[in-house]
């Protein structure tokens, strides 16, 4: 009589099982003003289902499952943020990730839904699920207050990545940073808290710029970075010897990659450089997961999609870059620098 081998481990599908639950639980507690109730201090099941006006024993259940995620602390029947969540969960934070992760909730979510779909047509799925159709980004600006959140979400992120993304290579040769795209101006301001000598330009839409302002305004380099107004792939481009693109390219449909390179590449004297900001692909398909799951969000979300640095290499040269260097870094983005 032979033995079937026992089955492997189940843990790791098990896991997956269970993950949206984990994601849409911390969601629903942000969008609920968990977090931020508990801003000031400790408080009560009780106080806190009256102050936010729902159910208490729906709530403890929710709190129940953040104390597990270590997102809040429970002793002596009081809950509390944990150092994680009043940083990164709380709308008064200047490191909140609040308004990714609310348009993580309200439109991601939806898209995800759809993934077979995407996978099947090979396109985003933004009119499938909202009826939408043209530059998906114009509809994260359908307000103001929707504008500032998303874009302070973006910042967030930005601040955990920029520094790295700007310390993997040694950029001291250049003089004027421009960032295009730059939103908040983050990675601007990485870049010339790093290098002194630098003077930076954040170039965006015209939505962009107030908020631009503001944030590069508040910074210790402040003296050292402009906000420019315009459209890269329709306005001419501010002069400068290093341009940067923060997690721009893979929005996009390799047509307007090319287009916008080209135009890069046309603004830049010899010896200038680009300065990529995107997670890498590796090239054996073996990860990183973030990469991996942030390519599928693309097709969810987007025309565009990660890429490898060998992908990148091809793009680059195809504008005419003559040498193309990438680095890995430990944050969610890695670095590619072109120099013309």
């Amino acid at each position: 009589m032979t033995h079937s081998p026992p089955p492997p481990d189940p843990s790791p599908v098990l896991d997956l099982l269970v993950a949206f639950r984990r994601s849409k639980a911390m969601f629903a507690a942000v969008s609920l003003g968990v977090f931020d109730a508990l801003a000031g201090g400790q408080k009560s099941l009780a106080e806190l289902a009256a102050e936010l006006k729902v159910d208490a024993d729906a709530l403890e259940r929710l709190l129940g499952a953040c104390v597990g995620m270590d997102l809040l602390r429970f002793s002596r029947g009081r809950y509390e943020n944990t150092e994680i969540s009043n940083s990164y969960l709380c709308a008064h934070s200047p490191h909140r990730l609040t308004g990714y992760l609310n348009y993580s909730n309200s439109v991601m979510w939806k898209l995800w839904e759809r993934l077979e779909d995407a996978v099947r047509e090979g396109t985003h799925r933004w009119q499938q699920v909202f009826g939408w159709d043209g530059p998906i980004f114009s509809h994260f600006f359908r307000d103001e207050r929707a504008k500032r959140e998303f874009l302070m979400g973006m910042h967030g992120f930005g601040l955990i990545s920029s520094p790295h993304v700007v310390a993997a290579f040694d950029l001291g040769r250049f003089r004027t940073f421009v960032d295009l795209g730059g939103a908040t101006g983050h990675l601007a301001i990485a870049a010339c808290r790093r290098y002194p000598h630098l003077n930076a330009i954040v170039f965006d839409l015209p939505e962009a710029v107030p908020l631009a302002r503001e944030m590069a305004g508040a910074s210790d380099v402040s003296d050292r970075v402009k906000i420019a107004a315009g459209d890269f792939f329709a306005d001419p481009l501010p002069a400068g010897d290093l341009f940067a693109l923060g997690r721009i390219l893979h929005d996009w449909s390799e047509e307007k990659i090319r287009k916008l390179l080209g135009r890069i590449y046309d603004a830049l004297s010899k010896g200038g450089g680009l300065l990529i900001a995107e997670k890498l692909l590796l090239e054996n398909q073996a990860g990183p997961a973030w990469a991996q799951l942030q390519n599928l969000n693309m097709l969810t979300c987007t025309e565009g999609k990660e890429r490898t640095l060998a992908q990148y290499d091809t793009l680059l040269k195809q504008a005419g870059f003559a040498s193309v260097e990438g680095r890995t870094t430990e944050a969610p983005l890695d670095a590619v620098l072109a120099v013309k």
